[in-house]
């Protein structure tokens, strides 16, 4: 596994991001709060806890302490669009060694270590499994949602 294989991955999640991140701009606000009774709730609330693992992580692969999971701040589309590429385009930066192994704890303070690719590979699939969950509630409620699949990333489709 290389710094740049991972790369791609996080330019893959990163594009995927964007993509249902400009999507549900489009529709109305109510729908994003619709309570479709899972762990999340509602598409805001699954897009804030994919947004807040992903910054969970970084600070964790970067040592920096973790003060909260989610905040209601991070629930507003706003903070999203803000706040969410730039924490992205931060792990392009934190990818210097794929085998580094990362010493960490988990919310309930339980300590873990794995090596950075692996992390890596489990921060792009937590959020493919939750775009995927918000994809499907934007058919349920009568959206079509933009092609996510990575191939349509491979083939350079927008």
């Amino acid at each position: 596994m290389t710094p740049d294989t991972l790369r791609q991955h996080i330019a893959y999640t990163t594009w995927a991001t964007d993509r249902i991140m400009r999507f549900i701009e489009q529709i109305p606000p109510e729908h994003l709060t619709h309570d479709f009774h899972t762990s999340d709730r509602t598409i805001i609330g699954t897009l804030a806890h994919t947004f807040a693992a992903d910054r969970v992580w970084l600070k964790r692969v970067t040592g920096e302490p973790i003060t909260v999971f989610i905040s209601d701040e991070d629930r507003q589309i706003a903070t999203l669009q803000r706040d969410w590429p730039a924490v992205l385009q931060a792990w392009s930066a934190a990818l210097d060694d794929p085998a580094r192994v990362v010493h960490y704890r988990d919310m309930k303070g339980n300590p873990y270590s794995n090596p950075l690719y692996e992390i890596v590979l489990h921060l792009v699939n937590h959020g493919t499994h939750h775009r995927g969950q918000v994809s499907g509630f934007l058919r349920a409620l009568g959206h079509t949602p933009p092609q996510l699949d990575l191939i349509h990333f491979y083939r350079g489709l927008n």
